[in-house]
Parts: C-alpha cells; structure tokens; sequence
C-alpha cells in the first residue's frame, strides 16, 4: 500500500501532510506517518486549528490554565496552536536533519485577519517564529498584496517561509521576486543564507472547482470539453515560470552564496469533484524539487490507487498556454477567477478563525474562576 508514496518520494516529491491535531500527537499519529507513509512535512492553516480544537477535550488542561491566567482569547489560541507547531516540529527534527535542513518542515500561519496589512503580518511572524523556537518551523504569510513586502522583510530576517495563498501566474512571479529580494537583503545583513527555506503554496483544486461552475453554466461543448484542466494547466505554467527564475543570474548569484531554491508546493490537492479520480492532482503534477501537500483522505487514495508514472510536467507548457487560452475564447476570465480566489482564500481563513475564537472564548468563561 505504501509502493506509490514510495514512487513518489523517489520522483522527488516531498509529501506532506495537510493536517494537524493534538489529537495526532498524542496517539503517535504523525509519527506513524512520517515512519510509515513518506510524510516529511506538515502543514497547516486557520481551518484545521478550527476543526482540531473546536469541542474537542484534547485541549481542556490547557484551556484551564489559560483562562486561570486570565489570557485573552487571541494569546489563548496563539498558544494552543504554538503548542502543537512546536511539537510536531519535534517529530519531524530526524526527518530535518536526514534531510540537510530541506524537509522536516512544519507550517504555522499568521492570523488571517492581517492578510492586508504588511506591517502587522511582520511582527506576527516574528511573534510566532520566537514562540515556537525550532529551526524547522515556517512561517504562513499569504500572497496578498500586502503580503509580498511582508514576505521579503521576514525573509530578510532569517525567518522562513511558507507562502500560501497562491492562485495566479503573475501573483506566484512576484512571489518569487519578493524572496529573491528577502535573499539579497538578508545576505546584505549578514545571514547564513543555507539556513534560510521557502516553500510557494500554489492552490490547484479550487482553481478546477471555479472555473468548471462557470464552464458549466456556459454549458457549450467547447465549454464541457474544459472541465478539469485549468487547475493543473495553471500549475504546471507555474512550475515553468519556477524554471525561469532558478535559471536567471540573479538567483545563481544567491546560489553561489548558499541559498535555497522556493520549491513549489501543490497545495489543495484533494479532489472536490467525485467525477475526477481522487489521485488527480497528485498524479499529475509530478515533478523533481516540488512539495504535494495532501489531507489524509488524499494521501491513502495515492497509496491505494495513485498512478505515479514519472514526471508528468515537462512536456506539457504548450498544451497547457492553450487549454487556458482556450478558457478566455469561451467566456472564462482568467483574472477574474484568480482573484476571486484569493479573495474567498482569505475569507475562508478569516470566518474559520474567528469561529475558532468564538469557540476557544467560551470555553475560556466556563473554565474561568
């Protein structure tokens, strides 16, 4: 069962789990992933604290001694997800260590309602990478506008990063410059540029789940024919534009002086349409020096029935130009989707969170003496 997330390990796909629970880490869960099925990293973001903490008993000693301290809500759910960050860091330290610093990586991300605004989210992330204090930690900052400079000033502190939210070619280009720039600043001020690692969350599934609603009310054809392929044409343009940086001279200067390539990482990569095989976006966006990060539901259907048959990126730019093109001749806005995603991206996060709170804050007066 566990052949094709071997084969795909071996393609040079790190896979990561897009999930975390105290509940996890306490009954040796993610170890048991990391010893069993290939999980060398974990990610994870506003909604799956929601889901791993609201209601749940896993959290009650903590909860008590947080509201007989008197914290506020906001430090009471810093604290419980920093908890849980910092151990599953932990377990995955062998995993950092085998693997020179690249992978044995764990994500936390800023509080989503600091995605527009740069400063805050620079603070936050300082906030969050002292909390946690382990070496294999990144920090979550979206690709908003007001994220980019964020991303560039926490770069350029040593700090790194996971970029998350990534939805458009021209936004994942500016990402990439925002790194290359927190790389040039951060070798300005004098920091061990080998130490610093970025890894470039491009959404795949929601891209698929917009534009064949629109598709389908089109309802032509042409339109029909479409279905299903501008997620992974739009990833795998990605990846292309991802070459085009590591093969400037501006990045082999950072290079030379002992910086990480920002590897592409596939995130929602679990299915949403039943129609499409579950190992859809796993299957083919395999390629060498890129990170898949699966919810579990995701990551047992690639080892039960993945289809993992080598690099199905390369090859594959002219066609996917044209399925895209092909997208605006039916009536499909590229750019309008795109940042419809962002923006539903960001507000997704934000509504998760602030039930979390709402959640965490009652838990807090009941528990309060």
């Amino acid at each position: 069962m566990t052949d094709n997330l071997r084969r795909l390990s071996a393609e040079g796909v790190a896979i990561w789990l897009d999930d975390l629970s105290r509940a996890r880490l306490d009954s040796g869960n993610l170890a048991e992933l990391v010893r069993e099925k290939e999980i060398v990293g974990v990610t994870t973001n506003p909604a799956i604290f929601q889901k791993a903490i609201s209601g749940k008993d896993d959290y009650n000693d903590q909860l008590r001694d947080l509201a007989v301290r008197g914290v506020t809500v906001d430090e009471a759910v810093r604290m419980m997800t920093a908890a849980d960050v910092r151990r599953a860091c932990d377990v995955l330290k062998p995993v950092f260590v085998a693997s020179n610093h690249v992978d044995g990586r764990v994500s936390i991300e800023v509080d989503p309602r600091l995605a527009h605004k740069t400063e805050p989210t620079v603070a936050e992330a300082r906030q969050l990478w002292w909390l946690v204090d382990r070496r294999n930690l990144l920090i979550k900052i979206p690709a908003t506008e007001a994220g980019l400079p964020a991303i560039s000033a926490v770069i350029a502190e040593g700090i790194s990063v996971n970029v998350t939210l990534i939805f458009s070619l021209e936004r994942y280009k500016a990402v990439m410059d925002a790194y290359l720039t927190g790389l040039e600043q951060a070798k300005a001020a004098g920091h061990n540029l080998a130490e610093i690692e970025s890894v470039a969350s491009f959404f795949v599934s929601r891209v698929d789940t917009e534009i064949d609603a629109r598709l389908d009310k089109i309802g032509s054809d042409e339109a029909k024919a479409l279905r299903g392929k501008a997620a992974l044409a739009n990833a795998r343009l990605a990846y292309e534009a991802y070459e085009e940086v590591v093969a400037s001279d501006r990045w082999q200067a950072l290079a030379a002086a002992g910086a990480n390539p920002q590897r592409p990482l596939w995130a929602s990569t679990g299915v949403k349409d039943p129609a499409y095989k579950p190992t859809l976006y796993v299957d083919d966006l395999v390629v060498r020096g890129t990170v898949n990060t699966m919810p579990e539901a995701t990551l047992d259907a690639v080892a039960a029935s993945g289809e993992i048959t080598g690099d199905a990126v390369h090859g594959t730019y002219d066609r996917s130009r044209a399925e895209l093109a092909a997208l605006e001749a039916v009536g499909v806005s590229y750019d309008e989707v795109v940042q419809l995603l962002e923006d539903e991206g960001v507000e997704k996060f934000e509504t998760s969170w602030n039930e979390l709170l709402a959640s965490v804050q009652a838990e807090l007066d009941r528990l309060r003496p």
